[in-house]
């Protein structure tokens, strides 16, 4: 089964920085496409930011600027760096993975991890 397990999270001040972790263990050839979501209490899961295995990104407006996603092939790895944190970049964040399985031409998404915490508060 493949996992995702994002870690990274905690407490920070308004106009804080926190860096966020993601790793994909299991049967994974490549991934195409990292993706950062994020869901605040009562809110729905959000797109915050996405990278292609070739390095191409691409941010939701309101982290535009702020936060910077990156990806380590190497290590079926991805990171959400996140600076001048405010209150209303409070939520579980969570990543996820589109890849291509180990027959080469079947591409699939990953399930959902546990997510990691991020509150921005004084």
């Amino acid at each position: 089964q493949v996992q995702l397990v994002e870690s990274g999270g905690g407490l920070v001040q308004p106009g804080g920085s926190l860096r966020l972790s993601c790793v994909v263990t299991g049967p994974i050839f490549k991934i195409d496409t990292w993706a950062w979501y994020r869901q605040g209490p009562g809110q729905q899961r959000d797109l915050v930011a996405s990278v292609t295995r070739d390095g191409q990104t691409n941010y939701a407006e309101f982290v535009k600027g702020r936060f910077t996603v990156s990806r380590d092939i190497a290590k079926s790895a991805v990171y959400l760096e996140m600076k001048s944190l405010k209150s209303d970049d409070t939520a579980v964040y969570y990543c996820h993975a589109d890849y291509q399985t180990p027959i080469s031409i079947r591409r699939a998404s990953s399930p959902w991890g546990q997510g990691t915490q991020v509150t921005v508060s004084r």
